[in-house]
């Protein structure tokens, strides 16, 4: 959870919220095919609620680790690209894109979005 303060009080967002709001902002950028997990306990989850639900599960918040450090937020990304894209323009469309939503929507800094490709297809 996010917290901090504007001059009307206190306001807290939810990792949860951010990684949603992110996982769409990337999802939507050209050449992105889909989130990765981004560690094994994402991956255990994903299956794990595909296999109570039975149905296809919403996973744009997979691949986003969304943190705050001194008041920014350094989100990590971690997705699949489609074959024979420009990797550096997927990554340099994804943190503009991602930086501008972010900051738009909630009036935080993003410091550092950090785009790791971790396949492709």
């Amino acid at each position: 959870m996010i917290k901090y303060e504007n001059p009307n009080g206190y306001i807290e967002i939810t990792n949860n919220y951010f990684s949603h709001l992110i996982g769409h902002v990337a999802q939507s950028c050209f050449g992105v095919t889909r989130m990765v997990s981004s560690n094994t306990y994402q991956s255990i989850k994903s299956v794990i609620k595909n296999k109570v639900d039975r149905v296809d599960v919403d996973t744009t918040d997979q691949g986003v680790i969304v943190k705050s450090v001194n008041g920014q937020l350094v989100v990590d990304l971690y997705i699949a690209v489609s074959y024979g894209v420009n990797i550096n323009a997927i990554a340099d469309s994804i943190t503009h894109k991602v930086r501008y939503s972010v900051e738009s929507a909630t009036d935080l800094t993003v410091a550092e979005v950090n785009v790791h490709v971790a396949g492709l297809n």
